[in-house]
């Protein structure tokens, strides 16, 4: 099976994400689509595996198969757990209902190290583009603010929620370059602080539920096989 037939025809789950997904869309925007897709139990059986993943097959399109997308769920990985939770959902199979269902179970208090993780490495290269160019790319800039922000509150209320609300236009300014880097770099600084300071007293369980999400996925394996 092409693996762009495993997106076309066993996918559970589509969304929208990037821009658009966080409240962040203007004129131009791209459409950054994410998916989740079922391969068939038979295709397990054989010694070459079906992708972990798939690019496409359209533009900004990416997907992964259910298994790979629960591990990295599992594990915190911010964009996996962003997508999980994208208000634009363009398709939902009752799998997909399933595994929407188990969005708190892939929350825990290791967000609080993944997203910082992935921060500072994003927060590098900022710094490496001012010392370089003179300036950040405003764009990725704007976008750190926000993933601070998302991991901030989700500490804080054990609550992941992406879209920006009324940040919109304070982030949008500086997207156009509008904000000095030194402001921008305090703001980030801040959010950060305020992450660490959230994840003493979070909400989150220490650890995420795997024992209800392989549960899941081993009923959604059998299922299959007996298709």
């Amino acid at each position: 099976m092409h693996p762009h037939d495993l997106v076309r025809d066993h996918t559970v789950y589509a969304c929208v994400m990037g821009s658009r997904a966080f409240g962040l869309a203007t004129e131009g925007s791209d459409t950054d689509r994410r998916g989740v897709y079922l391969a068939p139990t038979p295709l397990f059986w054989r010694f070459d595996k079906p992708p972990t993943h798939v690019d496409g097959p359209a533009d900004e399109q990416f997907s992964w198969e259910l298994e790979r997308f629960c591990e990295l769920a599992l594990r915190a990985n911010p964009n996996i757990l962003e997508c999980l939770h994208s208000p634009l959902i363009e398709k939902l199979t009752p799998t997909g209902e399933e595994l929407l269902a188990l969005r708190g179970a892939f929350l825990s208090r290791r967000a609080h190290e993944t997203f910082a993780r992935y921060a500072a490495g994003q927060h590098k290269k900022l710094e490496a583009d001012v010392r370089v160019h003179g300036a950040p790319r405003w764009k990725h800039a704007m976008h750190l603010l926000r993933l601070l922000t998302s991991s901030r509150d989700l500490l804080r209320t054990g609550a992941l929620r992406i879209d920006v609300g009324e940040e919109r236009e304070a982030l949008l300014a500086v997207k156009r370059g509008e904000v000095p880097w030194p402001e921008v770099d305090r703001r980030m600084a801040r959010l950060t602080e305020e992450a660490d300071a959230a994840a003493d007293r979070t909400p989150l369980p220490a650890e995420p539920d795997r024992p209800r999400v392989e549960d899941f996925l081993f009923r959604t394996r059998r299922a299959s096989a007996a298709a």
